[in-house]
């Protein structure tokens, strides 16, 4: 299979980035002889690698190189290859890359985390849990999808989503947890292919509508701390997107089970309320997560209460020198309906691309943008950028209605919701060859992906997705602080 790794959420170099078309196969020597072993772009940036480092890599692999120069917060990885992401991703090749450092003092926070070199007996209170959903043959296998009819008697076609029929924590099927009487910090990631995660903390496992005995404390995002922490009852989690939160189970008896459960739907999702705009996931199944077992408490807890706790502030991006105006569009194609990403034409309408037309987002290096992404679909698409960790600006009709404060950190994945227009703000810098996504991993290989090139200082633009003043006009400056 080939393989090639994204650092997600990273501020990455180009050659060390996952591009799409850098995959290659291991160094087998049952390769029939009209295989390609790698893609498109894997010799470039196996030359740049080599430029930059020195170092050349072996045939059948790829080094790559993490500054790690950016806030501490909550990274994963996962396989990238054009049109396989879905079901490489499915198949296993999936994890944490937890970036620590000194915002806090020390045990400010629950901790500590895992680390490769802890006993088999070390006990956590800062615990990573990626959350996804998989489906089993009767004999334990994986089981997915290769095609489906869209009108039942029609030629197969791409898989629009997916949804499992298991739930399963860090590879293990509705696993229990065992925990003190004290405070913990939970990374929650939602590594599903498409489903969409509604979280809170339940006394009972199956009642509908789920009543959360416990508050989940947001304190972060993608990219780091929130400016204050955030107390949710229910905690909503779309694919890729990660919540830094803690949960308190001071004051719950010892031997109480609670449980982690899920209202997201089964199928695809276009906002509203579980039980009101859509069903909820089955409770038998798809609507359990995990188990908490709580136990006594073993000695004192020394972090911080989190509705005391005061958060590191950071300075919001400057001036915008360019806006951007992106379209997500539906169209119908051989029976089944295709997502694909775009820009908007003279009138205001999504005129949708493929990866492989011409470059339309191409920042300058150095530049400060405002995207405007208008959703002309009826769903929920979770928007990736790579390289660059960016602001939501607003949202709704018109784009202004002010993020809630759960949205104001910094993030590398957001939620744009039917017939609206998600506003972001990004900093670039950092040049070279990137992409941007619907991170629906069904809608990333069915050509819902786009290149994103950042140009260096002086650099000829091939388009745009619009500007101030005018779509397809020259850039204008923006002071757009949101």
């Amino acid at each position: 299979m080939p393989q090639v790794v994204h650092l997600h959420g990273a501020h990455s170099a180009q050659e060390s980035d996952g591009h799409a078309e850098a995959w290659y196969l291991p160094a087998a020597r049952d390769l029939p002889p009209d295989f390609a072993v790698s893609g498109s772009a894997y010799r470039e940036f196996r030359s740049r690698f080599a430029e930059r480092s020195g170092l050349r890599w072996t045939p059948g692999s790829a080094t790559f190189e993490y500054a790690n120069d950016q806030r501490p917060c909550t990274l994963w990885y996962h396989d990238h290859t054009l049109g396989l992401t879905r079901e490489n991703v499915y198949a296993g090749p999936a994890g944490f890359y937890l970036l620590g450092g000194d915002e806090l003092p020390e045990e400010v926070l629950p901790g500590p985390a895992p680390t490769r070199a802890d006993p088999p007996t070390a006990s956590y209170h800062d615990i990573p849990l990626m959350i996804q959903d998989r489906s089993f043959t009767a004999d334990g296998d994986l089981q997915y999808p290769k095609r489906y009819s869209g009108n039942g008697d029609g030629p197969p076609v791409s898989v629009p989503g997916f949804s499992g029929s298991t739930i399963v924590v860090n590879g293990r099927t509705w696993p229990t947890l065992t925990v003190r009487r004290r405070r913990y910090r939970f990374r929650l990631l939602n590594g599903c292919n498409s489903r969409f995660l509604l979280l809170s903390v339940a006394a009972n496992a199956t009642a509908r509508p789920a009543r959360p005995v416990l508050p989940v404390w947001q304190i972060g995002s993608d990219g780091g701390f929130l400016p204050e922490p955030v107390a949710h009852e229910r905690v909503s989690l779309g694919p890729a997107q990660r919540v830094d939160a803690i949960v308190d189970f001071t004051d719950v008896p010892a031997g109480t089970e609670l449980y982690l459960v899920n209202e997201g739907p089964d199928g695809m999702y276009a906002g509203g309320r579980p039980g009101v705009d859509f069903p909820p996931a089955d409770p038998q199944t798809t609507g359990q997560v995990l188990r908490f077992v709580v136990t006594d408490a073993a000695g004192a807890d020394p972090s911080v209460p989190p509705e005391q706790l005061r958060l590191p502030a950071h300075p919001r991006l400057g001036a915008a020198q360019r806006v951007r105006r992106l379209s997500l569009n539906e169209r119908g194609s051989g029976g089944s309906t295709v997502m694909l990403l775009g820009v908007l034409d003279e009138r205001g309408r999504g005129l949708p691309l493929r990866w492989s037309d011409p470059v339309t987002e191409q920042p300058t290096l150095g530049d400060t943008e405002v995207w405007e992404v208008r959703n002309f679909t009826r769903h929920v698409h979770p928007v990736h950028l790579h390289q660059v960790q960016f602001e939501l600006l607003g949202r709704g009709h018109s784009g202004r209605v002010q993020p809630g404060p759960a949205d104001r950190g910094l993030m590398d994945t957001v939620l744009a919701y039917p017939w609206e227009v998600t506003r972001i703000k990004a900093h670039f810098d950092l040049p070279g060859r990137y992409a941007w996504h619907c991170h629906l991993l069904e809608h990333e290989d069915n050509e819902m992906m786009r290149p994103l090139n950042v140009l260096p200082r002086g650099g000829a633009a091939a388009g745009d997705g619009g500007a101030a003043g005018g779509a397809g006009g020259a850039p204008t400056a923006s002071t757009d602080a949101g």
